[in-house]
């Protein structure tokens, strides 16, 4: 092989190598929106057969599973209470209010003339019920069916993947929830 014929390799080598380096940011830049923060507001009560909860205790997993999604001003607040503090109650309930990203060119968007200035979001993958999850989180499913119905709707999402085998009175593995939210920029680290 010639010299010529050997450089000229290399350089196509390297110059592939350096592309290809390149291409996941390429995928990441291509995946990113411009977004701003609208508020949203929801009243949750959950009706479940299989776990129950104080008001106390919905407002936690609530607030935790809402704290994955992104949002900014996260307030969850328990609605009057049918039973006394850390006893589960038939109906317990909560009063959300939050700011959560919609794409900039949205018709929500437009709707909210004042929703801030517009940030650089992208979709991130956010499993709120893993599909390999345990007895003691799998006893959640009711709570992960109705957050799905109820709240899940008020965030940006695609890609959402449910599948559940949730039987009341009875606990049974493989529910699962995931989705695609936009997301905000990722804080720089000091």
């Amino acid at each position: 092989m010639s010299v010529l014929r050997f450089v000229s390799r290399w350089a196509a080598a390297a110059a592939a190598m350096t592309f290809l380096a390149g291409v996941p940011a390429l995928a990441a830049a291509a995946d990113t929106v411009a977004a701003v923060w609208v508020p949203k507001h929801a009243q949750f009560i959950y009706q479940g057969f299989t776990t129950r909860y104080s008001c106390g205790g919905l407002r936690g997993q609530v607030s935790s599973l809402l704290r994955k999604l992104g949002p900014q001003d996260l307030e969850v607040r328990e609605t009057p209470c049918s039973t006394s503090a850390g006893v589960p109650s038939p109906f317990p309930g909560v009063r959300v209010r939050m700011r959560v990203l919609v794409p900039a060119a949205s018709a929500e968007a437009s709707r909210h003339k004042g929703a801030g200035p517009v940030v650089q979001a992208h979709w991130q993958k956010v499993v709120l019920m893993p599909a390999n999850a345990g007895f003691a989180e799998q006893g959640n499913c009711e709570l992960i069916e109705q957050f799905k119905e109820s709240l899940l709707p008020l965030f940006a999402t695609r890609n959402v993947k449910y599948s559940s085998t949730c039987v009341p009175y009875q606990l049974t593995l493989g529910t699962h929830l995931s989705a695609e939210v936009l997301m905000p920029p990722a804080k720089p680290k000091h």
